[in-house]
């Protein structure tokens, strides 16, 4: 398992393992990281060993195309995507230095935001291929924030709203994320990706994960979830799911709803069944 620091985890003000239903994220072996800008800094530093051009799924919201920069970093192949690179083959970068602008590529759903995945492989291993990077763990603490599933729409896109709670505990000194019943974390898109994950000690690694009240998922490998089949509700009308990661900056969460009718200042309540 590779561990990403703690120090290089602070300069993105949000962070998912599993928020994503690519092949890249399975069992949390890579990490989304969202920048302040819209320019990637490094989460690596290295030699630049590959900078090329891939294909995507073709969105009508996005880019048919994407980018690979594989970093060599002396213990692993960095493998980074998301990113009109800047870079070129034989370049060293440093942690934090730009690597290119960030690009709406036809792996994100409509609701995502623009930000940096980061996988690693083995330093002999394919960097080019989807699936295959070693598992992520972030060598940070991550405070679970309980939610009661109430809060008030602050921002709205044409397939999402974002809610204002729960509120952050302490903005830019550390990580928090939605806690599950019995005080474990919450990250990725719940229920409309298979999976997501828990981080944590609230109960056994492997206690089924209840949120709002309902058994929503069961784990595997101390942190791995497996949704259940449950509905998720905004104020009694259906709607796709909820997005949640780990936020140093602010919490909140992003209600998944495509042709929702939901406008910035209304009060929503959230119940799954």
């Amino acid at each position: 398992m590779v561990t990403l620091d703690g120090d290089v985890l602070a300069r993105y003000p949000r962070a998912s393992l599993y928020n994503s239903p690519y092949p890249a994220h399975d069992a949390g072996c890579a990490v989304d990281l969202y920048p302040r800008t819209a320019r990637a800094p490094s989460p690596v530093a290295g030699e630049v060993v590959e900078a090329r051009t891939v294909r995507c799924p073709s969105k009508p919201y996005a880019a048919d195309h994407d980018h690979l920069i594989v970093v060599d970093t002396g213990d692993y192949l960095a493998r980074i995507l998301h990113v009109a690179p800047a870079v070129e083959a034989s370049d060293t970068v440093a942690l934090g230095d730009d690597l290119g602008r960030m690009v709406r590529s036809g792996f994100f759903a409509p609701w995502v935001d623009n930000h940096v995945h980061l996988g690693f492989r083995e330093r002999d291993g394919d960097a080019v291929r989807a699936s295959g990077s070693l598992p992520l763990d972030l060598d940070a603490h991550v405070e679970p924030v309980p939610w009661d599933g109430t809060g008030e729409v602050v921002e709205t896109g044409e397939t999402y709203a974002l809610l204002d709670a729960p509120e952050h505990p302490e903005p830019g000194k550390r990580f928090a994320g939605i806690a599950t019943d019995d005080g474990r974390v919450l990250d990725g898109g719940f229920p409309h990706y298979e999976g997501g994950g828990v981080f944590g000690r609230g109960s056994a690694d492997d206690d089924p994960v209840s949120f709002l009240g309902t058994h929503v998922g069961d784990v595997a490998d101390g942190r791995t979830v497996a949704w259940r089949d449950v509905t998720v509700t905004a104020n009694g009308e259906p709607i796709r799911g909820l997005s949640l990661w780990l936020g140093t900056d602010r919490l909140g969460v992003k209600l998944v709803a495509p042709g929702h009718d939901l406008a910035v200042g209304d009060s929503v309540s959230v119940d799954i069944t």
